[in-house]
C-alpha cells in the first residue's frame, strides 16, 4: 500500500510507464573532476531545500513527483541517515548543476536512488562523469552491486546512458501512476 503522501488529494493524471530496473557489479575508477566542478556531499540542517530545488529542477520535465510531495520530516530522515550520500555538483561560480543520492542503506546493496542534472549543464560530458563518480562511490564504500532504474518518462538518453556506464537490464515493469497534476509536465497533459 501506498504511503500516504503518495496518494493524490486533488486532481491527478494517469500516466502509464514502464519502469527499466537495472545493476552493475563492476567498479570504475573515480573520475578526476572537470577544473570548476566541484563535487561536494551535501549534510546539515539545511539539505532539504537545496534536495527539494535540484529534485524539482532536474526532473520536472521527467515528472519526477514522489519525492517533491513526500513530508520535509520524511525527506530529511532520509537525507540525514549516515549511509545516503547526496552529492551536489557545482559550477565555478558556486551554483549547483547537478546531484545524486546513493542510498547503502542496505550493506553491500547500493541503490542510485536520482541522479540528474540541470538542463543548462547537460551537452558537457558532466553527467558522464557525474554517474562514474556514483558508480566508483557506491563500490568504494563496499558495495557488491549497485542498482538503478529509470522509465520511459525520464530523459531520452537516461537509459542509453546507464547502459554505457555498465549497467545491464534486470527487468522491466509496466506501471500506472497517478501523478497530482501540479506535478505533471504540461507536455504528458496532452496525452
Amino acid at each position: 500500500m501506498l504511503p500516504g503522501w503518495l496518494r493524490p488529494k486533488g486532481a491527478s493524471t494517469r500516466l502509464a510507464v514502464d519502469v527499466t530496473f537495472l545493476e552493475t557489479r563492476t567498479a570504475c575508477p573515480t573520475p578526476i573532476l572537470p577544473d570548476g566542478f566541484p563535487l561536494t556531499r551535501m549534510t546539515g540542517s539545511d539539505v532539504v531545500p537545496l534536495y527539494r530545488a535540484l529534485y524539482a529542477g532536474v526532473g520536472q520535465e521527467y515528472c519526477w513527483w514522489m519525492r517533491r510531495s513526500m513530508p520535509d520530516q520524511d525527506l530529511a530522515d532520509i537525507l540525514h541517515d549516515p549511509a545516503v550520500h547526496f552529492m551536489v555538483l557545482r559550477d565555478s561560480s558556486g551554483s549547483p548543476v547537478g546531484f545524486y543520492e546513493l542510498d547503502l542503506r542496505r550493506g553491500g546493496d547500493a541503490n542510485l536512488a536520482y541522479f540528474g542534472l540541470l538542463s543548462q549543464a547537460m551537452g558537457r560530458g558532466l553527467g558522464r562523469m557525474l554517474l562514474d563518480h556514483a558508480v566508483a562511490r557506491a563500490f568504494d564504500a563496499g558495495s557488491w552491486r549497485l542498482r538503478v532504474n529509470t522509465c520511459t518518462l525520464d530523459h531520452p538518453h537516461a537509459l542509453p546512458n546507464y547502459q554505457r556506464a555498465g549497467f545491464v537490464i534486470r527487468n522491466v515493469v509496466s506501471e500506472t501512476w497517478d501523478v497530482p497534476d501540479e506535478y505533471v509536465p504540461e507536455r504528458l497533459r496532452r496525452l
